[in-house]
């Protein structure tokens, strides 16, 4: 990705003003130089990020200098910097796009719909570029494709964004579950130093590498055999002469505490509440019924 400086702003969360302060200061490289425009790259903007989470941790500009200078070198904690910059870096090989508005509403159906728009970006499927109001960045072109494909099926909008919504809190959960896995069985035995010393900080990011594509791969193949089973059911039904198809089941509500509820909105918010009070509930369901299955084959030895 190429970025002018006010889109390096916006996706870095720094403002023009800091990023020309940590340019002067030899924080950041500086741009390269197109005519008369600078342009900066996903380097500046990793760069820009590793600072952010330096200054959170407590190190001042001027200790935060030393550290990208000695990372530079290849000397002081540079494996320990490279392990920020490979777990802050891309998780998936798709390049973000811009689309105009005039493109955005030509691709659902050609009638603006502004409730829709605010909708996409406060679900982060569209970002507005500074400057330019009929014109937004698409962090995920194949989300925004699948979106278009569906409302051309003649899924309303509303459904949509209802749809992702819900999706977005179980892979928050899925997403969730596979760092803590692969901390306990993974990477524990660098946790050990803080911070991790370089050998190790170095091969935990090498790891990092090596396990980046694994939860999607794993995911992927679930939900392949999911589709697989619940489409041929699905199938079957529709196609067995006089098969009556069952009525969907209205959900059920449950009074929770509501501290219980005030917990779960801090570890995944309010969006994502429902999703993991329901993936939580199943979780125990399936470990109860797995211990009692456990415990029935003992009781038969």
């Amino acid at each position: 990705m190429e970025y002018r400086i006010e889109d390096l702003a916006h996706h870095s969360g720094a403002t023009v003003r800091t990023i020309r302060a940590y340019q002067d200061r030899g924080l950041l490289p500086r741009p390269e130089r197109r005519g008369r425009a600078n342009v900066y790259g996903d380097a500046h903007l990793a760069r820009l990020r590793q600072i952010a989470d330096l200054l959170e941790r407590g190190y001042t500009l001027a200790s935060i200098k030393e550290l990208l200078e000695a990372w530079d070198a290849g000397r002081g904690l540079g494996g320990v910097l490279g392990l920020v910059a490979e777990v802050d870096g891309p998780w998936t090989d798709e390049k973000a796009d811009r689309i105009t508005r005039a493109e955005l509403d030509a691709a659902f159906g050609g009638t603006p719909d502004e409730a829709a728009v605010a909708d996409a970006v406060a679900l982060g499927v569209l970002e507005p570029v500074p400057g330019r109001e009929d014109e937004y960045l698409v962090p995920s072109p194949q989300e925004l494709s699948v979106a278009v494909e569906l409302y051309a099926a003649g899924v309303p909008l509303l459904a949509i964004s209802g749809h992702l919504r819900e999706l977005r809190g179980q892979v928050e959960h899925i997403a969730s579950r596979f760092l803590e896995f692969t901390t306990e069985h993974v990477f524990a035995r660098y946790l050990d130093h803080h911070p991790p010393t370089e050998a190790d900080a170095a091969e935990a990011a090498s790891l990092v590498r090596k396990l980046r594509p694994l939860a999607q791969q794993s995911v992927d193949a679930e939900l392949a055999r999911a589709m697989r089973l619940f489409a041929t059911k699905h199938l079957r039904q529709h196609l067995e002469a006089g098969a009556v198809l069952p009525a969907a089941e209205e959900p059920q509500y449950v009074a929770l505490p509501a501290a219980t509820m005030r917990a779960v909105q801090a570890l995944v918010g309010e969006e994502g509440a429902a999703a993991f009070i329901a993936a939580a509930a199943e979780r125990e369901v399936q470990k109860r019924t797995l211990d009692a299955l456990a415990s029935n084959a003992r009781i038969r030895e």
